[in-house]
This record gives structure tokens, sequence and C-alpha cells, in this order.
């Protein structure tokens, strides 16, 4: 047995093999590398679904699973200084060629991806021709694939003038004319092709033009995904008539036909890697508005579309080409379980999840309930603002809704050449039944009407799209029921033990806030006049209010109690314990409960804005810490000052009192000598200038010893 185990493992470690693709950080690259860092080497030999299954999904930053027997994956970066994709086994960080042609040598597979980089097609051709000058040490075969675009053809001239809606095919490939824009990627595709042939026992080479890549977080078509998921703009902008037709393919369609090359080394060297879809740039647009947003389009110029931020010269020379073309040698001889063979409209739910998916744009459902006046308004506009959801409460959903049906009842009575298939007159019928309906209710709607309109927005596109904050609704535990009822379909689907429910509309984080009456009678009170008038809550309208969540929300029949069968409980919430200003310390709990935004975060026009705001904020700061700094120096220079004279005074009142002092000790000297000494020594002085002798000190002092007082 142990031989045998380890023939299996020698066996297993000649079947791994080394592959290189350029730039892993790229779209193309990362999810080519993702895609084939999980495919067993040969698995496409095989059976095409069980290779469709051993590559998996990549839509996901998590790896899967590790398999024995995959590809090892080398490859370079953009950006060295990002971490190293968990799926890559090395990166090659190189100051010069040499060092890069080191590297891939030692790899059995080399793919240089040149569809969006003009720069790559010149390392490309570097790299085959400095592997073609090292063919005589090679020891195995080695395959060069070179990963290029259709727009290589997209000058090409029709197969039959009178015919031009015959697809190009893999042996038309010597008639192809390039865009002006991408010569230097048709160079690079015939100097591969070339150096391929000149030892194929060493090297062979393989050149794959493919379709504009769609799928997973998007590239080419971002720029559409990204504002229809915004919904800002009432139409899908479309350049030119949009009537040009487009060659696609799925990003993770493309690495599948790469597997197939790695695996199979097929004969045929010029592939076309594009789906069945003859599809147009308009059909493209229109799906992708119909899906996220308002399924308008609007076409554009292309001196209007060059003047938008979204998108670059590159891209619209690639969104305008008009070719068909039919990948034969793919379908009649690759083994692959396509994702988007059928083109990007057909599949749009599944590419638009996988959008959602891989940017993290999954909407935030939020539900803020509680009694009236407890603040949900206040903290649901909070939360809009933070994370960028919509405001869905009782009044502006059933103002949007009439002021929708009774637009749409307008056009029921205009004679115009739109077909809507009814849908204005059966607008018109609703319009006028509700309002008999609020003319009998004094003004009120019924409840089936309220939950059709909140059903309405909450299915709405920009509700799916980034989320929404129920503020305040439902009340009760049949409107919550009637509600999140889920369709037939999901009905039918369902097949856990809780009661089926509406999975697009449920909300994921519920909140409950708890107060008592006489603290919500105090809030209004404390409130400003001004503020009150506007609403319900007037001491009456309070009172009524209060009475009728009460009675709806008996332990029994609460509306919490639907989430609870439902097992979806709700974060309670004790506002009379939040002394913040504007109930910042709930938004903080909420925010925690939540966890980050699920969006594009700030806008370029945010950014900037948020930029100003610091800076204005920098300069008051600044301006602030300067004049605190020049208060504290004049504080302090009038503490020095104050200090300085107190000492001052101080000193000349000891100067003073050491003078006194002296002055008191001296009395009774000044005394004596006046009394003792003066009159002699005066006397002395006298006769001295009288007698005028030649030493008048000897003479003094001869004096004053002969006329000393005796004093007892």
């Amino acid at each position: 047995l142990i031989p045998a185990e380890m023939a299996s493992k020698s066996e297993l470690v000649k079947k791994t093999k080394r592959i290189f693709i350029n730039h892993v950080d790229s779209f193309e690259g990362k999810n080519l590398s993702k895609y084939l860092s999980n495919c067993v080497v040969g698995a496409s030999l095989e059976d095409a679904e069980e290779a469709g299954s051993e590559a998996g999904s990549v839509d996901s930053e998590t790896p899967a699973k590790p398999k024995e027997g995959t590809y090892d994956i080398i490859g370079t970066m953009r950006d060295i200084s990002q971490p190293k994709p968990s799926w890559v086994q090395e990166v090659i960080d190189y100051t010069d060629k040499e060092q890069l042609a080191e590297y891939l040598v030692e790899c059995d597979y080399i793919i240089y991806d040149i569809t969006d980089d003009p720069e790559q097609a010149l390392e490309a051709t570097w790299a085959i021709t400095a592997m073609h000058a090292e063919l005589e040490h090679f020891e195995s075969q080695k395959i060069f694939i070179l990963v290029s675009s259709v727009m290589t053809w997209a000058k090409s001239k029709p197969l039959d003038p009178d015919e031009p809606e015959i697809p190009f095919t893999e042996d038309d490939y010597r008639r192809r004319k390039p865009h002006p824009n991408f010569k230097s990627h048709i160079s690079c595709e015939k100097q591969v092709i070339k150096l391929g042939k000149t030892n194929k026992q060493k090297m062979i080479s393989f050149v794959v033009a493919a379709g504009l890549t769609y799928g997973v977080g998007e590239n080419i078509f971002h720029y559409l995904f990204k504002t229809a998921w915004h919904g800002q703009s009432d139409a899908l902008q479309c350049y030119g008539n949009g009537q040009n037709v487009i060659p696609t393919i799925h990003i993770n369609d493309l690495a599948a036909v790469l597997q197939n090359i790695c695996d199979a080394k097929p004969k045929t060297r010029y592939l076309l890697a594009v789906d069945d879809s003859q599809t147009t740039l308009e059909e493209i647009v229109k799906s992708i508005s119909q899906n996220l947003t308002t399924g308008k389009v609007k076409f554009i110029n292309k001196e209007e579309a060059l003047l938008s931020k979204g998108i670059e010269q590159a891209d619209f020379d690639r969104l305008l080409v008009n070719l068909r073309m039919d990948a034969v040698f793919v379908k009649e001889n690759m083994n692959i379980n396509w994702l988007g063979e059928t083109g990007l409209p057909d599949n749009i739910q599944t590419v638009i999840k996988e959008f959602r998916e891989t940017r993290k744009l999954l909407p935030l459902r939020i539900c803020v309930l509680g009694p009236p006046a407890s603040g949900k308004s206040t903290l649901a506009e909070k939360l809009c603002k933070h994370y960028k959801l919509h405001h869905v409460k009782i009044k502006d959903v059933i103002d949007e809704a009439l002021d929708k049906l009774e637009k749409s009842a307008a056009r029921a009575d205009e004679e115009t050449e739109e077909e809507d298939d009814g849908k204005a007159q059966e607008d018109q019928e609703l319009f006028d039944t509700i309002k008999d309906n609020m003319e009998q209710s004094n003004g009120r709607i019924d409840d089936q009407y309220i939950i059709r309109f909140f059903k309405e927005k909450l299915h709405s596109m920009p509700c799916q799209n980034q989320g929404f904050v129920l503020d305040g609704f439902p009340k009760t535990y049949e409107q919550a029921k009637e509600l999140f009822a889920p369709d037939e379909e999901e009905e039918a689907e369902e097949s856990s033990k809780l009661p089926a429910y509406d999975r697009q509309a449920m909300p994921e984080y519920l909140f409950s806030l708890d107060a008592s009456d006489d603290y919500l009678k105090d809030r209004i009170m404390n409130l400003p006049e001004r503020v009150v008038a506007l609403t319900h809550n007037t001491e009456d309208g309070l009172n009524r209010r209060l009475s009728d969540y009460r009675t709806a929300n008996q332990q029994d029949t609460t509306v919490l109690n639907y989430f609870d069968e439902l097992e979806i409980h709700p974060d309670h919430i004790d506002v009379m314990k939040d002394e913040s200003v504007l109930m910042e310390e709930t938004v903080s709990f909420m925010k925690k409960s939540i966890g980050e935004p699920r969006n594009y975060g700030p806008t370029q026009e945010e950014i900037q804005e948020m930029e100003m705001m610091a800076a204005e904020d920098k300069i008051k700061t600044d301006a602030s810490e300067k004049e605190e700094l020049e208060r504290r120096e004049c504080e302090e220079a009038a503490e020095r000052k104050r200090r300085q004279e107190e000492w001052t005074r101080r000193l000349d009142e000891v100067k003073r009192e050491e003078q006194e002092v002296l002055e008191a000790q001296s009395i009774p000297l000044r005394n004596y000598l006046m009394k003792h000494v003066m009159p002699t020594l005066t006397q002395g002085l006298i006769d001295c200038c009288k007698v005028r002798p030649d030493d008048a000190i000897d003479y003094l002092s001869e004096y004053l010893f002969r006329n000393n007082p005796q004093i007892d």
C-alpha cells in the first residue's frame, strides 16, 4: 500500500502546474486567476458540468476550500503595496525585466491579459520574445496565452457587403483590422502567433480575442450598473444610437476557455471568446435599466458622453464597437459549463446578483417601531443619512402613491399613442375608489390600500437597491401580516417550518423603542410650540394616539409578536435612559448593531464637501486655538505684570521698614554724639581754624584728648 500511495502522490505532484498571470489585482487578472486557482489540472477534459463545479464560483472574496492538483498561480500586481490575493501563491516584485523573465521560464503556462492596458501589450511582446530566446534551455513545453480584445477586429470589412450580418469566425482572423487605438494589441497578437510556431516542442502560443467582459463586480459596464443602482437619473444613458452589436462574454466563461486551452492545447492557435448573443448596446442598457432603475433609456452623442466623469475614451471606443462574431471552435470543441452563453440581457438577474454581492451592495432593511413621540422619525432620519437609505413613513408613502395614481389616471383621459396595457384606466378606477373611501371615512384610507402602497414602495427599485428604514409601520399584527405576506412563488418555494414571508421586504434589523406615557407627555410639553403646532402631538392628539397604540399593542397582540413568530427578534431600546442631544446615544447603539454601510461610500462631491468642511473646521479650530493662546499669553503677561508690581511694592515696603529700623536703632547713638562728642569736636574745629596749625589732624586729636569729657 505504501508504494502505491507514494506513486499516487508522485503523480499528483507531476500533475500540478504553475500558471503566470499578469496584474492579478486588475478586473480580468483577478477573476481569471481566482477561477483557475480552483481548477484541477485536466478537469476540462472530462465533463463540462464537472469542470464547472470544480472551478466553482469566484464572486466571493473568500477562497474556496483548497483542492489537490489545482493550478498554482504566480503573478504580478499593478500596485505591489497592496496585500497579496489569497488564491495567488506568489506575487513577483521585480525591479527589471530580467528578474521577471527568470520567473516566467519557471512557469508551465504564461497568460498575458492586454485587454485593458496598452502598456501590457508591449510587456507581453517582450515576454514572449525573451522566452523565445531561451527555447533551447526549456526542459518541458511552455504554453503562452495572450488574452487580447475583439477591438483588433473593430474596423474589419464585412465578409459579404450584401449580407453584413454574417458573423466573423476564427478562420477569418487574417482579415481582421484593428481600431486605431488598438494597433499595439494586433502587433502583439502577430508576434505571439509567429514566435509560437518556431519550435512547438518547446513552446506553443495562443491568442484569445475576448469579447467585452461582464459579470462579478463589472468592468466596462460598471458605469451603467453604478448609475442605475444609484437611481439618481430618470433614464440610463446609451451612447450613440445603440444599434451596434457588442461581442460579450462573462468573465468566468472566459476563464473556462483559458482552462480548456491549458488542459487540451488545441491545434487552433487563434480563438474567439464570445457568447452566443448578438446583443446591441441599446438592449444591454435597457436590460440594466429595467432591472435596476426606471427602465428608461436616453440616447446621447459622443460629445455628451465624453463630458461624463464616469467614462474614458478607451471605454467609449469599446462600447461603440459593432461586430458580429461566432466562436465556432469554442462552442464545438470545449467543455464549458456556461454562465452566460446567451448573453448579458438574458442572464441579467444572475449578473445583478453577482454585482451586488461582489461589491457588497446588498440592501439594508431596517424597521423602527415604538409609541408616538418616542423619537422614531428622528432616529430614522439619522440612520437614512448615515447609511444612505430611503425613509419610508406613512404620510410620504400615501402622498406619493396618490400623486402617482392621479398622474396616471390623468393619462387615461388624454388621447396618447402610448400603449400601457390599460394601466392608466386601472389607476383611474383605483384612484376614484380611494377618493370615495376617504370621503366615507372622514379623510382616512382603509388599511388594504395603505398596505398596497407600502408593498409597492418597498419593492420599488430604490428600496431594493439601497434599502430603507420603515418609520413606525406596520402598527398592528394584522398590518404586519398583510404587508410581509409572500407572493405565490415564494410561498411555493418555502420549505422552512417557519411561516412564509416576503424576503425582499422583510426588515433585517428591527428596533423597538420603549417609554412610559408620562415620559412621552413630558417630552412633548418641553418642545417649542411652533414645532408641536404642525404635528399630531398636541395634548389631545397625543393622548388619542397613545391610547390607540396601547390598545393595538396589548401583551398578546403586539406587532412584535408577528416578528417573533418568524424568529426575527427586535432590539429593545429604553429611550428614557438617553439624555444625549438629538438621541445620539441611541443612534450610536443602532449603528453598532447594524454595522458598516453597504454602498459605494461618499461620492466625489460628498468627499469634496467633507474635505471643505474639514478644512473649515480646521481653520476654525486653528483660529480658536490661536485666540486661546493669545488669551492665555495676555493673561500670563498680566499675571507677570501684577506679580512684578506686587514684588516691587513689597521690596519698597521692606526697604522702608529697614530704613525705619535703622533710624530707630541710630537714635541713642545720635543723642550720645550730640551730647558728649559734638560740642567738644565743634570747639576743637573752631580752635583749629583760629590757630591754623601745620598739622590740623594732629592738633585736633590732641585737643580732643586734652578736653575729653569724663562720662560716668
